[in-house]
């Protein structure tokens, strides 16, 4: 198969980051071109606006099962919904015991607990079993001493989905906050609030094929955080500043959108990655794969390929049009191997070679097909060179 004059390239690293949806372009541009009012203004131009944020904030709230409407706090993404969750908590609330995240979780995430474990000495550490589950049942044995836990609902380099219904409930038997931060999984599988037990939630909008820039934190009513940055009186106080009005309409359409297609979408992709993984595992040898196949999203493989570097490997796969990842976007640069692989036990020559690919609405069989066509030979291509520099460095010491 050869890609066509109008398919030069083809996209597999949505959980990097969709392409925006034409119908979200569309419910934007009249706030980019038309409705400039401030939305905290009380003239028309404001109310217009003012009511066009709350329309979103209404499809939010219902997409996840929020009791109220203004349980959702917009803010730029997931990290600053992470961010005000775990550290709005920490501020608002004295002599905290300790808090507790897992091993795997997203950079937002870790970052935070970093700052807050250099000042106060007080976080835990969940670990992951080889499968890449969180040991939620350790909770148990800190009941007394945890006041506040932070866990992922989806992971977003494996797509392996987290036990959060069981972290939750002894969350609640314990008295233990929890925020959930659903980012990978949002708009991808059900995700209802009360069913995972979340006191918060981060969400995002550029996952979904909404804008970049622009991510919400279910807050429950009642729940006291402190704000990150001070200054107007918008979200309830938890979020200052003149909102971004042209990116909440578009994350509102696009929370539309997923909730129309969600279900059959669903289905279509995790038939592709089926075979995607089928494919891999009968044409590639030595290999290991990082998504647990029993409990991952619809639309994500992560799968180690044995003394093959991954940087090189996605190299050749652009080379061919193809475009995937080894890991988070936020993480792009770094020399060091993913510390989720790391944490579920892999090795750092097995973490280095491992790639992700993670499909969306414009794949299709004919993309998997292509792909299998092209990575046996780029895979083989890589060993024989790492055999042959091997070799040679074996001759050299040799003499």
């Amino acid at each position: 198969m050869l890609l066509n004059e109008k398919e030069s390239t083809i996209y597999m690293d949505h959980n990097a980051t969709t392409p925006l949806h034409p119908e979200v372009l569309d419910a934007m541009m009249p706030f980019l071109e038309e409705y400039q009012g401030n939305p905290s203004s009380i003239h028309q131009a404001g109310r217009e606006t003012r009511c066009a944020i709350e329309d979103a904030r209404g499809i939010v709230a219902d997409f996840i099962g929020a009791e109220l409407d203004d349980e959702i706090i917009f803010t730029s993404g997931g990290t600053e919904a992470d961010n005000l969750a775990i550290k709005g908590f920490e501020a608002a609330n004295d002599n905290l015991h300790y808090i507790v995240t897992s091993k795997i979780e997203h950079p937002a995430v870790l970052r935070p607990y970093e700052s807050i474990k250099r000042r106060l000495h007080n976080v835990i550490y969940l670990e992951v079993d080889w499968s890449g589950m969180i040991n939620v049942s350790k909770l148990l044995f800190l009941k007394d001493t945890v006041s506040f836990c932070s866990l992922m609902h989806a992971n977003n380099e494996t797509g392996n989905i987290q036990p959060i219904h069981e972290a939750a409930k002894i969350c609640e038997k314990c008295g233990i906050i929890l925020h959930v931060d659903a980012v990978q999984s949002f708009g991808k599988i059900p995700l209802l609030v009360g069913d995972l037990g979340a006191d918060m939630l981060s969400i995002s909008g550029h996952k979904i094929y909404g804008p970049k820039g622009i991510g919400a934190l279910y807050v429950r009513r009642g729940l006291k955080i402190a704000p990150l940055l001070q200054g107007g009186h918008q979200e309830r106080d938890l979020r200052a500043g003149t909102e971004n009005v042209p990116a909440i309409v578009g994350f509102g359409k696009a929370v539309q959108i997923a909730k129309r297609d969600m279900g059959q979408e669903s289905e279509r992709i995790s038939s592709l990655r089926d075979n995607l993984m089928t494919g891999i595992a009968e044409n590639i040898k030595d290999i290991i794969f990082n998504t647990d196949y029993s409990s991952c999203l619809p639309n994500t493989v992560n799968v180690s390929f044995l003394d093959v570097e991954s940087d090189v490997a996605l190299l050749m796969l652009d080379q061919h049009g193809i475009q995937a990842s080894n890991g988070s976007a936020c993480e792009s640069g770094s020399i060091q191997p993913s510390h989720v692989l790391k944490a579920m036990g892999r090795s750092d020559e097995v973490a280095r070679g491992a790639i992700r690919f993670s499909l969306g609405k414009e794949n299709t069989q004919e993309h998997i097909d292509y792909l299998l066509e092209v990575l046996p030979g780029i895979i083989s291509a890589i060993r024989e060179d790492s055999q042959d520099a091997r070799i040679r460095a074996s001759n050299l010491s040799n003499r």
